[in-house]
This record gives C-alpha cells, sequence and structure tokens, in this order.
C-alpha cells in the first residue's frame, strides 16, 4: 500500500488536514463543495506537483496563501517500510520534492507515485481528442519501460526542430536531412514501445472488460500516426511540400492515436453513454493491473464521485474488480451508504467525513453500524 499517512497544508478549502490512518480502500464522503475532490488534487499534487483540474497552480492554492505543501509517509516500492515523502510548491514556481531525505525531479516523482484519475473528464475519452488518449497510452508506456521517457523526450526535441526549420520557409537539405534522421529514429523507437504497452495491455483489458460489460466485444487498436507499411522516411519525404507550406509536420508519432472498435465502427459511435463509461473504467482498471503485474508494485486510483457516474450494478461490479487488485483507492461520494457496504469483510476500508475543509476518520464500515 503506497500512502500510510497524510498531512494536507493550503490546497484550496484544506488549510491543515491530516488523514491517518490510510487504507486500501479509502471511502471520503460529504456535501458537494466539502472538500472531497481536494483532497484527491492534494494526492494527485503528491505525484505530480499538479492538479488534475487545472492546469494553473494558482487555482490549487488556498487563498490568501503562496505555497502549497502535501507530505505523506509512504512505502511505493513496496519495502515493507514507510518513508517520508513531500511535496511543496510556491506561486513563484520554486518546486521541492523530498523522498526518504532525497531530491526528486518531476520525472522521478512520477514514476516513484503512479497515478490514474478516474473523474467525469476521464469518461469522455472515446469522444474526446486523439491528444487525450495519447496522454493515456503514454503513461502506461512510461511506467511499463523506463526507456520511453529517453525516446519521448528526443522526439520531441527532433519534432520541435524541425517545425522549427519548417516555419522558416526555407530549409537546407543537408541540415533537412540530419534532423528528418534523428526525427525518424526517435519516432520510430518511441512507436515500437508504445506498440508493446498496447500488446501487453489487451488481455488486461479484455478481462476487466469482460467483468463490466458482458455481451459485447471491445477491440483495442493502436493507429501510430502514419503508414507503417510504406515507411517513415518516404512519407516524409512526399509530404515536404504540404508540411513546408503548413509550418508543422504532419505525420509521426504527434498524431498517434488509440481506436476502440465494436465491429468495423467506432466505439465512441456505436456506444451508449454507459457503456462507453465502462468501457474506459476497463481500459483504466487494465492499466492498473498491468502495472501490478509488470512491477509488483500498487499505483494509486484517485476516484471521484464514482456512484454518480455508474449505476448501482456496474459501481459494484467495478468494486469487486477493484477489491481484487492490489491498488490502493480513494474514491469520494456524496452518501456514504452504498459504498460503505459492497466491500467483503476481510477488505481493508477506511471511512473519511469532509466537511467544510475539515475531515473525520471514521473508521471502518463496520464501525458505523
Amino acid at each position: 500500500m503506497p500512502l500510510k499517512q497524510l498531512k494536507i497544508q493550503h490546497v484550496r478549502n484544506l488549510d491543515d488536514v491530516s488523514l491517518s490512518p490510510l487504507s486500501r480502500i479509502n471511502i471520503l464522503y460529504g456535501e458537494n463543495g466539502s472538500g472531497k475532490t481536494s483532497v484527491l488534487e492534494a494526492i494527485h499534487f503528491l505525484g505530480l506537483t499538479r492538479s488534475f483540474r487545472n492546469s494553473q497552480f494558482k487555482h490549487l492554492v488556498s487563498e490568501g496563501r503562496d505555497q502549497a505543501l502535501v507530505f505523506a509517509q509512504a512505502d511505493p516500492l513496496a519495502t515493507g517500510q514507510a518513508k517520508p515523502l513531500g511535496v511543496e510548491r510556491h506561486l513563484d514556481g520554486q518546486v521541492r520534492a523530498r523522498y526518504a531525505g532525497s531530491s526528486l525531479g518531476a520525472t522521478d516523482l512520477a514514476e516513484l507515485l503512479p497515478i490514474q484519475v478516474i473523474n467525469s473528464d476521464t469518461f469522455d475519452l472515446l469522444d474526446g481528442s486523439p491528444g487525450v488518449r495519447r496522454q493515456f497510452l503514454d503513461w502506461g508506456a512510461f511506467h511499463a519501460d523506463p526507456a520511453f521517457i529517453h525516446q519521448w523526450r528526443g522526439f520531441k526535441r527532433a519534432l520541435k526542430q524541425r517545425n522549427s526549420l519548417l516555419k522558416c520557409g526555407k530549409i537546407d537539405p543537408r541540415v533537412r536531412r540530419v534532423w528528418d534522421a534523428e526525427f525518424i529514429q526517435y519516432a520510430e523507437q518511441m512507436t515500437a514501445l508504445r506498440q508493446a504497452y498496447i500488446d501487453q495491455l489487451k488481455p488486461d483489458f479484455e478481462a476487466a472488460l469482460g467483468a463490466l460489460l458482458q455481451g459485447i466485444e471491445v477491440r483495442l487498436l493502436f493507429s501510430p500516426g502514419w503508414d507503417q507499411g510504406k515507411g517513415l522516411e518516404a512519407l516524409l519525404h512526399d509530404s515536404f511540400e504540404r508540411d513546408l507550406r503548413q509550418g508543422f509536420t504532419s505525420l509521426g508519432p504527434q498524431r498517434a492515436d488509440l481506436r476502440f472498435k465494436v465491429g468495423t465502427l467506432n466505439a465512441a459511435d456505436r456506444l451508449s453513454r454507459g457503456q462507453k463509461k465502462l468501457v474506459v473504467s476497463a481500459f483504466r482498471l487494465a492499466q492498473g493491473a498491468l502495472f501490478h503485474r509488470l512491477s509488483n508494485r500498487a499505483c494509486i486510483y484517485l476516484i471521484d464521485d464514482l456512484p454518480s457516474e455508474l449505476d448501482e450494478r456496474h459501481c459494484r461490479q467495478f468494486c469487486e474488480f477493484l477489491q481484487a487488485s492490489a491498488n490502493q483507492c480513494f474514491i469520494t461520494c456524496v452518501d456514504p451508504a452504498y459504498l460503505s457496504r459492497i466491500w467483503q469483510p476481510e477488505t481493508d476500508v477506511a471511512l473519511f467525513r469532509v466537511e467544510s475543509g475539515t475531515l473525520t476518520h471514521r473508521g471502518a464500515p463496520g464501525d458505523q453500524e
């Protein structure tokens, strides 16, 4: 279990609160606006130094404060010994992250504390832009293979340089060949890692989908961003004049996409709103299952208002899948009556009441009877 204790300071309406002891399943309940989602944001901040709701840090900090701090006793590497993990960020841009006495960079922190978010925005995955799906894909590839971040950074650098040259309007052929070669090298290696991740994920996706949505087969496909049968070098050559007019590179991993198919149709066009939610849920659950299988470590699920997104039967099935996993979960709801009673007696569950920015540990569900 990655997080044992949590202390939050100056995150939205949470001025100074603690959550202890944490369990594998943690249910945060209270009225709308009480601060439940802010707790999830604080945990996300602990792993990624930012919120999942808004990219601007100033919206995460409590009014009148100039910095936010989240501290935890954590065992993310499953060593059996909790160590201090803290992240502090100031409005002036200064960020500090430390684990067990050592400073961490953003990449090290993200690798240390893998976090999955499931909220209303997540359920738009099938209808959203390809960029949204690439983020989901790259989360998995990043945690599946340490080489991915190097290839990703190299590709981003080569793409930026190639686009800068295209915007100039005239390119020395020798310079173009140099950057095209680097672009192709990183593109092919990064794409191979993405494809390998999808191949690994498919069995877990099928298992999760079978548990949540019976009777409908959804295929998970990867589109690399160009026709691999023709080769990227030839395609870049053929599209060069068009790219020069447009001022950007039109083919490559920056155009990659995940496709969910039901028969020959896109799942977004075939499935109901409720069925789409189940497909996205299966995808996220599969990512956590694969992460644990590859690393023997748990990831953290931040699940915002699950009962409002899924009907009672599918909410139960979703929770049964979480219960059988090794992952740590933080789930928000307004009324805990249903969520507190669906777990098996042996499941480690804790209830926390959130009210006007304060938290009260209410113990295990059985303590409330």
